[in-house]
This record gives C-alpha cells, sequence and structure tokens, in this order.
C-alpha cells in the first residue's frame, strides 16, 4: 500500500502519462476487488480513474468512497478535494465552487487556498449568472490574505501564490484575473488530466479563446502583458493537447519573447520554456528540449511556485537522461 501510495503521488505532481502508474494500478485491483466498498481503496481507484481522464468514473468513485463511512471527515475532504477539479475540469463550476466552499468550512489545511477557489471559480461563470449563496468573487479575492496561517513557521507556496493573485482585488478600481481557475488548475497539473478529453479540451480553448479577446479589447493595464501571456501559455497547452504542435510552440515562445515586459508574474517564463522543452521531447527534439530545460533551471530565481518548476525540471532532465543511456545516444548531455 505505501507503494501505490507513492505512485499516486508521483502523478499527482508530476502529471505524469498512464504508463507511469500501470503498476499502482496493478497493486490496487486484487485489493479493490476484495474489497469493493473499501473508501480507502475506492478513493484510489477514483484518483487512477482521474489521471487517466475519465472524469466521471471518478467522479462515480469519490462518490461511492464518501458514501462507504461516515466517521472519518479528513477522508470526505480528501474526496472533496478531488470532487472539486474532477468539476473544474468538466467546467462546471457552481459544482466545483460547491466542494471548495464544504472545504473552507470543515477543513483547516488552507483557508486561504479554498476561498481563493471558490472566488475563482464563481469569476468564471458569466456576469450576469446567479452566484451561490449570493457571494460575490470580487469580496472572497479580498478576504483571502486574512485566512493566511503558517506550518512549520513558513506559508504554503500554493497560499503565497493565491494571496498574491488575490492581491489585485483589494483596490476599489480592481482589475479581475482573466481565468484564476485554469490558472490554479495548471499549478496542480490538471490539463495532464485532459489530455484525451477532446470536448473539455475544446471547451476550454473556446474559454481562453474569449479571455483572449477580453483582454486585447481592455484599456491598457499594469496587469496586461502578464495576463496576456498567462492565456498564451494556458492556450499552449490546451493545442498540444489537441495536436496542434506548431501554434502551441507559437504560444509558449511568446511568452518567452515577453519576458522584459512581464511585471508580477515572473513564473509564466521558466515554465513557458518547460513547456516547449516538453513539447520538443515528444517531436524527438531531445538536444533542443535540454537546452531550454537548462535555461529555465538556471535563468530564473524567486519566483511563484519555484519549487514545483524546478521539481518538474528535474524530473524530465533525469528521463531524458535515462533513456539517452539506454540507448548509448550522443549530444547534449541531460543535467
Amino acid at each position: 500500500m505505501l507503494l501505490l501510495c507513492y505512485y499516486t503521488f508521483l502523478t499527482f505532481i508530476l502529471g505524469v502519462g498512464e504508463d507511469d502508474f500501470t503498476e499502482a494500478e496493478a497493486l490496487l485491483n486484487p485489493y479493490l476487488s476484495r474489497y469493493p466498498k473499501s473508501a480507502v481503496f475506492l478513493f484510489f481507484a477514483g484518483r487512477i480513474e482521474e489521471i487517466k481522464g475519465n472524469i466521471n468514473e471518478a467522479i462515480t468513485k469519490f462518490e461511492e468512497g464518501c458514501s462507504a463511512q461516515q466517521a472519518w471527515k479528513q477522508f470526505h475532504h480528501m474526496c472533496y478535494w478531488e470532487l472539486m477539479w474532477c468539476f473544474a475540469y468538466k467546467g462546471m463550476w457552481k459544482m466545483a465552487y460547491f466542494y471548495a466552499d464544504l472545504l473552507s468550512k470543515e477543513n483547516q489545511w488552507s483557508k486561504a487556498m479554498y476561498v481563493y477557489m471558490k472566488a475563482s471559480f464563481l469569476s468564471m461563470l458569466p456576469q450576469g449568472e446567479p452566484r451561490p449563496f449570493g457571494e460575490d468573487e470580487a469580496t472572497l479575492f479580498r478576504q483571502v490574505s486574512s485566512f493566511k496561517q503558517k506550518i512549520a513557521g513558513k506559508s504554503p507556496p500554493t497560499e503565497k501564490f493565491a494571496i498574491r493573485k488575490a492581491r489585485r482585488y483589494k483596490a476599489s478600481e480592481h482589475i479581475p484575473l482573466p481565468v484564476p481557475a485554469l490558472e490554479m488548475m495548471y499549478m496542480w497539473n490538471g490539463f495532464t488530466v485532459l489530455r484525451k478529453q477532446r470536448e473539455l479540451l475544446e471547451g476550454m480553448l473556446d474559454t481562453l479563446m474569449q479571455a483572449e479577446k477580453q483582454l486585447q479589447a481592455a484599456p491598457a493595464s499594469e496587469y496586461q502583458v502578464d495576463d496576456q501571456c498567462l492565456v498564451l501559455l494556458l492556450k499552449g497547452l490546451v493545442l498540444k493537447h489537441l495536436h496542434n504542435p506548431t501554434e502551441a510552440e507559437g504560444c509558449f515562445s511568446a511568452v518567452h519573447a515577453s519576458e522584459k515586459r512581464i511585471r508580477y508574474d515572473h513564473y509564466l517564463v521558466p515554465n513557458a520554456l518547460l513547456e516547449l522543452s516538453l513539447l520538443y521531447v515528444g517531436q524527438g527534439r531531445s538536444e533542443e528540449a535540454v537546452r531550454l530545460l537548462r535555461r529555465a533551471k538556471n535563468n530564473y530565481k524567486n519566483y511563484s511556485m519555484e519549487s514545483r518548476t524546478l521539481f518538474r525540471i528535474h524530473a524530465v532532465l533525469s528521463k531524458l537522461k535515462a533513456v539517452q543511456e539506454e540507448n548509448g545516444a550522443d549530444g547534449a548531455s541531460p543535467s
């Protein structure tokens, strides 16, 4: 079971492909067959279905896991977190909000993050659409920093990220975040979950295209370039999964080209280089990928969620090095 936990954690952090958790699934299936009503095994089954991109099946497993036992509320919270993301992948923002709201009321891990997610999901709804419980995203964003907490003397990186992003709502004439739910989805590697769900990807692309048009039509602001680059990064990811590599490359390259004009979201550039390198890996352009990964690793410091990005860079470099050693290939040495 410890190995199973390790594999599910690995797939969660890195957003790896199906082949990387085959062993985890093989470990789980005998237990699930023997204990089909086990809340824990149902949770792991749901997590694997989620990583595969089988969102509806994942929702069913998490709901069954919640129903299997009523005493362990922390376990319910784990399921709520996954259900929140499953509905977000489907663009069902009110349902995603519902689970974020439950977590904000019941769980103590990071109320700042839960409130930020509530506000993010509400902001994805059309302006004239009624909000659940009469809540307002701008008010929620302003509340995020008040829930700041420290664990072992430090704030969780995701919480610091959320607080920084919500800061722009402090101004009376605030400029809304363009697609905060999709941005946070990227931070939790949600786009890899959607890689085989063409219909959902196309819906997400429509959302990003609409956000892009709104940014182009909006008056110039201090956030404009940052917001445009965020949309380009996410658009590039969607286009990559929709098998439009040339357009995806153009999006990632445009973010890199805007490096000196970005004012706040400096994490966008190393992540754009990382995503471009992954695109190159998929095309067999390993030497170019390694050069980009080295640049992303060595040239950028002290940006939001840096440890997450470096973790992913290290994982890709390690994988490329292993492949190179296996094939006995020459060329750029990953390090």
